[in-house]
């Protein structure tokens, strides 16, 4: 669950739910442990204020780091959906995969590079705000220090940080193929996740509870967002050169609008067993009738109720077109939560194509490749 705060560079900026947890945890950790041994004498409530301005100033941080990577992408060409915050950091949603190496390079060498620029900001600010006391320059030397650490920690060469994209646009220049460059970062970046884990597991041994928790939840995602970008581009180069046309139903069972409802589930679902059907007269595509919207009416009701009182109109309807690419109806299937999309061309319905088509076509994809 994710709060959408508006949008920062032409981008929409959310807030994951798991954000309030990170800010309490980090204000803690510093409020009991850092912060009294750094600045003895001050009350518990300080500490605590101290805590929540440096978590906060931490995830501004993060964000801006963000908005450097979503900058540059947007500046070259690569659509970036979102940026989002939560408890391990951020990260900025770029739909499409750089098409060159080069690009893969300056889009991820841009965050490391914003985040030490601001830690060197904040360290000299700390000098002019130190008329203003602890409240202020504690969490401002926090900021600077984590703002290193921060653009140190993404240099590593773990896929998906921003060292490991460095790592295989270099190996991706060298080798000319960019699925072998992301199966050799994935693997260095999953060697890293699992020396993160191990190295947790060892500072809870040693007493240093806290601390080894976090490597071990930051291995954990580090190892899952590897594997994650591998997939996402073995299905990105396997769908690469597919259009809509080429892996569309061409011959689609439509509903009439006017049939009642009993009647559409004896003749189509029961039948065919299709989740959906597009709702057409004279040629025109009205809308689309699936399981969901039956399932809204009630079973007494379905022999009076018609197919295009029970549809989703084509006002509200997500549709592809047959020149789009697989990659790009994939997307906006996840991004809408739909499993199938009817296909126009000049305002008529010319086809339909589902998520199994996609998969489909993924899976003949990769087992030709396999026997090359």
């Amino acid at each position: 669950m994710s709060l959408r705060i508006g949008k920062l560079l032409g981008v929409p900026v959310k807030l994951h739910f798991t954000l309030i947890l990170g800010v309490l945890l980090i204000a803690w950790t510093l409020a009991v442990g850092y912060l009294p041994s750094e600045y003895p004498g001050l009350s518990s409530a300080t500490y605590w204020l101290i805590g929540v301005i440096s978590a906060v100033t931490l995830f501004a941080s993060v964000l801006l780091h963000e908005l450097a990577h979503s900058y540059v992408a947007k500046k070259n060409g690569l659509p970036v959906r979102r940026i989002v915050l939560f408890i391990f950091g951020g990260v900025s949603e770029i739909e499409d995969e750089p098409k060159e190496a080069s690009l893969e390079f300056k889009v991820a060498l841009v965050g490391p590079l914003t985040s030490f620029a601001t830690s060197l900001i904040l360290w000299f600010l700390q000098y002019p705000a130190s008329v203003f006391g602890v409240l202020v320059v504690a969490p401002l030397e926090y900021g600077a220090y984590i703002n290193l650490l921060l653009g140190g920690f993404n240099l590593l060469p773990a896929f998906p940080l921003d060292g490991g994209r460095i790592l295989r646009a270099g190996i991706w220049r060298w080798k000319k193929n960019l699925l072998q460059s992301t199966r050799i970062a994935t693997r260095v970046g999953v060697f890293f996740s699992y020396l993160l884990i191990f190295w947790g597991f060892f500072f809870i041994i040693v007493g240093v509870f806290i601390g080894g928790l976090w490597f071990i939840l930051i291995g954990w995602f580090l190892k899952n967002g590897a594997e994650s970008s591998y997939r996402q581009t073995i299905v990105s180069e396997a769908l690469a050169d597919v259009l809509v046309r080429d892996i569309m139903t061409r011959e689609v069972h439509t509903a009439d609008p006017d049939a009642p409802i009993k009647d559409i589930v004896e003749t189509h679902f029961i039948k065919y067993k299709h989740g959906g059907f597009p709702v057409v007269k004279d040629s025109k595509l009205l809308g689309l009738i699936t399981l969901e919207d039956i399932k809204k009416i009630p079973k007494e009701k379905w022999q009076e109720t018609k197919v295009s009182d029970a549809m989703t109109s084509c006002e509200k309807l997500k549709c592809a077109s047959p020149e789009e690419t697989a990659v790009d109806v994939l997307m906006k299937m996840s991004k809408y939560n739909v499993g199938r999309l009817p296909v126009q061309e000049n305002g008529k319905l010319v086809g339909i194509i589902t998520r199994s088509d996609i998969i489909h076509a993924i899976q003949i994809k990769m087992e030709l490749r396999g026997k090359k």
